[in-house]
């Protein structure tokens, strides 16, 4: 069985809905379509739920009424007859009517997190109808009854398991079985999500879920890049990556992948192959456990980083030092992304600023702290190319004449990471480009 996942921009048009459904009879086998909500759906829908948070009901209104146009003239399009274009019409008043609702009761959290799955259930029931009209069989099997997250927000891959494998042997005459992205629930029962890009996620959990046979992610590229191709004039796609080359490059700022994608599909090792909706022909990215070793493979760049610097005398020969600076950004939730150290200093990244006032005030306990905004982490990922030899001297003459604040090596095989400024992102991605790549 396959898993097949198309996002916002795959499902945003009506000619590219029905692109999707002639895809799907061309690939044969059963096959688990994960969907997204079309495209800048879920802005408009934050939009509309920020709005009604901040009391500014009127706002919200005229963002709802534009929606519910842009739904109604996508009815229109998507059905060719009239009696599907009215079911249509049923399913678009239906989920208005009850964001409506939602908008004039009292809204807090929990509101806008049923507002916000509202775009994922609307696509894949105007996407099931759309299969109904070509007399396509196939089943709308809710993301709601199966995908969960528990008190810490993640994913409970085991109860996903136990609870969809039964609810796909129900279905084993259906060929498409339609479910949405990005919707779960949680620990409470209550409607939730995966946070944005987590229709990926949502992809990866139902396979490892299902051991599928492969992950298909179906965007508007065909593939993994080299490089940023919206920063950098020549770029090429990658054949093959492995599951730690992919993560690499998805966490530290690859657009086309979910960071937490490969994860339960490393797990169960189910490859996962990243296409092109424009061009289904073209071969994409196979992303599994095999690798070749010692190869450049892509760049990928990390903006809105934060770079703090910790100098302290007492840090040489302190003990459990480097312990205490953790345990303040532990305290407040604030993951790190590099950190160097030396016998005076501890330089460490972080790509959230919500609490840095607070943590910088715990921080001047332990020494003189300087912080550094708008920087930015170029990431520049290989399968095993640390273990090569000259590694480094051909990333460092590619960047002889880029400033560069901070160097990570060696935590990972599969990775070497410097620290720019934010100024500095373009021409540095581009001096890679051409010195590691000879691209330019």
């Amino acid at each position: 069985m396959l898993v097949m996942k198309f996002g916002g921009t795959s499902v945003g048009k009506p000619e590219r809905m029905k692109k999707i459904a002639e895809l799907l009879l061309s690939t044969p086998g059963k096959k688990i379509v994960v969907l997204s909500a079309l495209s800048g759906t879920t802005n408009a829908l934050v939009s509309i739920g920020d709005n009604l948070l901040l009391g500014q009901k009127a706002k919200a209104e005229e963002t709802i009424a534009t929606l519910e146009t842009h739904y109604n003239t996508f009815v229109k399009e998507l059905y060719g007859s009239e009696s599907f274009q009215a079911i249509g019409q049923e399913i678009v008043s239906r989920f208005f009517i009850f964001i409506r609702l939602l908008a004039a009761g009292h809204f807090d959290n929990k509101g806008y997190r049923e507002l916000l799955a509202q775009g994922e259930l609307i696509s894949t029931e105007l996407f099931y109808q759309h299969l109904q009209e070509r007399k396509i069989s196939a089943r709308l099997l809710p993301a709601l009854y199966f995908m969960s997250i528990d008190e810490n927000e993640e994913p409970e891959l085991e109860k996903i398991s136990v609870r969809l494998k039964p609810l796909v042997s129900s279905l084993n005459n259906i060929e498409i079985i339609i479910t949405q992205g990005y919707i779960c629930r949680n620990h409470r029962n209550e409607i939730d999500n995966l946070k944005r890009g987590g229709s990926d996620y949502t992809a990866s959990l139902v396979g490892a879920a299902i051991q599928a046979e492969e992950i298909q992610i179906w965007t508007d590229i065909d593939g993994m890049h080299n490089n940023d191709p919206r920063i950098v004039k020549k770029t090429v796609p990658i054949s093959e990556l492995t599951f730690d080359e992919a993560s690499e490059l998805a966490y530290f700022g690859a657009k086309i992948l979910h960071p937490s994608t490969i994860v339960p599909a490393q797990k169960m090792n189910v490859p996962v192959r990243l296409k092109n909706t424009m061009d289904e022909k073209a071969p994409g990215t196979i992303i599994t456990s095999k690798g070749t070793e010692g190869s450049f493979k892509a760049i990928a760049a990390k903006d809105d980083i934060t770079a703090i610097n910790i100098r302290s005398s007492r840090m040489l020969m302190a003990y459990g030092f480097l312990r205490r600076v953790f345990e303040v950004f532990e305290n407040y939730k604030t993951s790190i992304d590099m950190v160097t150290t030396s016998e005076v200093a501890v330089s460490l990244t972080i790509d959230n600023n919500t609490h840095l006032t607070a943590i910088e005030n715990e921080l001047k306990k332990f020494g003189v702290i300087e912080v550094y905004k708008d920087q930015t982490i170029i990431c520049v990922v290989g399968n095993k190319i640390t273990e090569q030899k000259g590694v480094l001297n051909k990333i460092f003459d590619s960047l002889s004449s880029i400033p560069v604040r901070m160097v990570c090596s060696g935590g990972s095989t599969n990775n070497v990471t410097v620290l720019v400024d934010k100024g500095n992102k373009a021409p540095a991605l581009n001096a890679l480009n051409e010195g590691l790549f000879g691209l330019k």
